[in-house]
């Protein structure tokens, strides 16, 4: 045997086998298939209780500066040179609710008819199975449940429904007449021929009841970044509806857009209206004045001198009346603003002084405040919507005020002007003759009044033709379609990934149970855990095994690969201390249940069959099974000869096998570690070697109790038994562990009861190369992979989709 010294420390070399992991995923295929056709079998469920979801085609929309032919009022309808803010402005009067509920308004909304489903009921928009005419209907208060309708027969029919959450009411009626259900009244008309099976089901609506439908769905964008061209996309369950309600919105923003630009006409022919009520009647008093002057000072003309005066204050006192009136009209425009009224409007720009970019902030004023109006219908004032929109509003309501006032300063500073002027002419006025000088102040007051009133007439004019020609600011480029193919949920798609998940849920499964394993199952894990080399592997047992392992398998099966790998530990072992006559094997192992007993009573079988003299030694004071084994008494044993109660001769029992004898255990004595420590076991085991050429002694888990330690220091071979699948890794371990704190360089492992499994195998190959390895390691085989050849006479395994399995070819 070789010395401690020259133990070899070094871990074997092991490389991952990519084959071997291509095929430990392959072992458990059938796993793999089941969680596919488990996640497709989900998918299926998932798509068939899913409603689908439909989309409009793209709609698009052009933003346009059109304008009429005549000139707006003074500059009152300036272009926003700010396309960018324009367009979201606008997109945000598209999905304001307040528009939204408008284009829902057009559409046939009040009944929705439905077909029943196992699952769900699918709403038939546009389809109308029943005429249903309403006699009394409250547009706030109205039956809202489902009602069920079956036809009876041609003059009948049977409505179901429910009233207060109570249960189900079932009445008939007749066709063309009043039914009455809550606060609602209404009549069908006779449908035609219907099957007695036919049920439909139909609901009344109101407006709002789609708000939330239509207002989801609705999806925006840019055609082109920076273009002024918009795309409109509506989802619904409905493809019908998804498109109807698209198109309603594009038409009702259209008119929304022009009514929100005619507003603004309208209020300037408001404004003018009300000052030509006050001027029409100071141009006939004016002019009754000057004519009662004439006629009592009988004067008829006044010099051309005084023509020239009159002329020249004419046109002062018109253009100071109507910058007045310019300041009237901005005062009115900010008090709106001040109180943040919808629709304000700068109604009157003679004299161009309001700047062009006022009119863009007034657009988005208006705008924000129509929205504000529209959140306020669903959230509360302190609302985070609310609040945002109110901060928005201030900001372009400081920004308007601070250009009204600029405005209106300019506006004083050119009126303070027009006054300087006016008194230089009143001057002029003063030198001229008392009469001429009256006649002159009459007749300017009168002209004025006139020349004022006439402007105003013709702005009036200009206004109510603008209104008419006032165009919309954008044109619908391609309507919606509806588009019959579902875009939710994708069938493609989620089939592709079902089968994904599956394969992915199913390997990782795989590696999941190899993660959580805590066993060892192949002599690659054993190779990775200790340098103690193991010097076979032995198979599980073919067959059925009894409670006691009664039957001596390995000559009960002479032939089977099970009894050739006992016999290559055989072969393995008479290597072991080859120097001894009599060679003494400890068999123990880590815990109970590992099979040190079952390896015990084979190897001990087979070496007899060789012509060796074999004793086996169950000294398993604890727990033995020898005699159940051999079917024999456990009443004189081991435990009586350490007890110094019997003799060798009186122990030892011969079995069926020829040169095979063995000694059980005995009675379990209360001290059986301090027996085995005693000098007769010493005594014992020399007499045997006088005897034996193998002496073979089944000890006590090594892991669980200290009995097995002195029969291992005087063992010329300790073999260390690790069962696959049920030996932990920690097992590995503790044969290196006693060897080296006991110095003993006779420690050996078998692998017992392996069945090969590729799911629990090593990914690593071991490769025995490099210098040492050649002497601490044993040739054996594990006899995976190979086909018997007609070497084995075991029967071969037929799997679960061999057809000769079920009918026994």
């Amino acid at each position: 045997m070789q010395g401690t010294d020259k133990f070899q420390k070094k871990l074997p070399n092991q490389e991952i086998d990519y084959f071997k992991i291509g095929k430990i995923l392959l072992s458990r295929w059938y796993w793999v298939a089941g969680t596919v056709l488990l996640c497709m079998g989900i998918a299926k469920v998932y798509l068939w209780v899913t409603p689908k979801l439909y989309s409009s085609s793209v709609a698009t929309l052009k933003f346009e500066d059109k304008k009429s032919e005549i000139s707006d009022l003074g500059g009152n309808f300036v272009t926003n040179t700010n396309n960018t803010s324009k367009i979201q402005s606008e997109v945000f009067v598209i999905q304001s609710s307040q528009l939204i509920l408008r284009a829902i308004k057009k559409l046939d909304y009040r009944v929705s008819f439905y077909l029943s489903g196992r699952l769900r009921t699918s709403d038939l928009y546009p389809q109308k199975l029943l005429d249903i005419q309403f006699i009394t209907l409250d547009s706030v208060n109205f039956y809202r449940d489902k009602i069920t309708f079956r036809p009876v027969n041609n003059t009948t029919f049977n409505l179901s429904y429910q009233l207060g959450g109570s249960k189900v009411t079932q009445k008939n009626y007749a066709y063309n007449t009043p039914v009455t259900i809550g606060p609602t009244t209404f009549s069908i008309k006779y449908p035609g021929e219907l099957s007695s099976g036919t049920i439909i089901i139909f609901k009344f609506n109101s407006p709002e009841d789609f708000l939330g439908r239509a207002k989801g769905g609705l999806r925006t964008g840019e055609l082109v970044k920076n273009s002024n061209i918009i795309t409109l996309q509506e989802t619904d369950l409905n493809p019908v509806f998804a498109s109807d309600v698209l198109n309603a919105i594009l038409d009702e923003y259209l008119i929304y857009d022009r009514e929100q630009k005619t507003k603004s006409a309208s209020q300037i022919i408001k404004f003018i209206d009300r000052q030509l009520s006050f001027l029409s009647d100071s141009v006939k008093g004016s002019e009754k004045d000057v004519q009662e002057y004439k006629q009592r000072n009988k004067i008829v003309n006044v010099n051309s001198a005084a023509e020239n005066v009159l002329a020249k204050s004419k046109d002062i006192e018109a253009q100071r009346s109507l910058l007045r009136m310019q300041l009237l009209a901005i005062d009115e425009f900010k008090d709106k603003l001040i109180r943040e009224k919808d629709n304000a409007n700068l109604n009157f720009n003679l004299s161009g002084t309001v700047d062009p970019l006022l009119s863009g902030i007034i657009t988005t004023f208006n705008s924000l405040i129509a929205e504000r109006n529209s959140l306020l219908k669903t959230y509360t004032n302190n609302s985070p919507p609310v609040q945002d929109i109110n901060n928005q509003i201030l900001r372009i309501k400081n920004a308007a005020l601070s250009n009204v006032n600029s405005t209106r300063e300019t506006i004083q500073r050119n009126l303070s002007y027009m006054d300087g002027q006016a008194n230089s002419v009143n001057q002029q006025i003063a030198t001229l003759p008392v009469a001429e000088r009256d006649m002159i102040s009459l007749e300017r007051s009168f002209e004025i009044n006139e020349k004022v009133f006439n402007i105003l007439k013709e702005k009036k004019l200009d206004a109510q033709i603008s209104s008419s020609a006032i165009l919309p600011g954008a044109s619908i480029v391609d309507r919606a379609q509806p588009n019959l193919g579902p875009i939710a949920p994708n069938e493609e798609q989620i089939n592709r990934n079902a089968i994904l998940t599956g394969l992915l849920v199913g390997l990782a499964i795989i590696v999941l149970i190899r993660v959580l394993n805590p066993y060892i199952y192949d002599k690659e894990t054993v190779e990775s855990l200790t340098t103690v080399p193991i010097i076979g592997v032995i198979r599980k047992f073919p067959g059925s095994i009894d409670e006691d392992n009664s039957q001596l398998l390995a000559i009960s099966k002479p032939r089977s690969i099970f009894a050739e790998s006992v016999r290559s530990v055989r072969t393995n072992l008479n290597f072991l201390a080859s120097e001894k006559e009599s060679k003494v094997i400890c068999i123990t192992s880590e815990v109970a249940g590992e099979g040190k007993s079952f390896v015990a009573v084979n190897l001990s079988s087979t070496l007899a069959l060789i012509n060796k003299r074999v004793i086996l030694i169950g000294a398993d004071l604890r727990r033995s099974r020898i005699h159940r084994t051999f079917n024999i008494p456990n009443d004189l044993g081991l435990s009586n000869y350490l007890a110094n109660q019997a003799t060798s001769d009186d122990i030892i029992h011969h079995s069926e096998v020829e040169n095979l004898h063995f000694i059980i255990s005995g009675p379990v004595p209360p001290n059986p570690s301090e027996l085995l420590h005693s000098h007769r076991m010493n005594l014992l085991i020399s007499e045997l070697r006088t005897k034996y050429d193998i002496i073979i002694i089944d000890t006590a888990p090594i892991g669980l109790v200290s009995d097995s330690i002195p029969l291992i220091r005087v063992s010329d071979i300790n073999v260390f038994v690790i069962r696959s699948g049920k030996s932990k890794y920690y097992a590995a371990t503790v044969p290196q562990r006693i060897a080296q704190e006991y110095h003993l360089d006779n420690t050996v492992i078998v692998l017992n009861a392996f069945e090969e499994d590729l799911l629990h195998s090593r990914y690593y190959t071991t490769k025995f190369t490099g210098e040492g390895y050649g002497s601490r390691y044993y040739y054996y085989s594990d006899y995976s992979g190979y086909t018997s050849s007609g070497y084995y006479v075991d029967n071969e395994e037929k799997k679960w989709w061999d057809i000769r399995r079920w009918f026994k070819i």
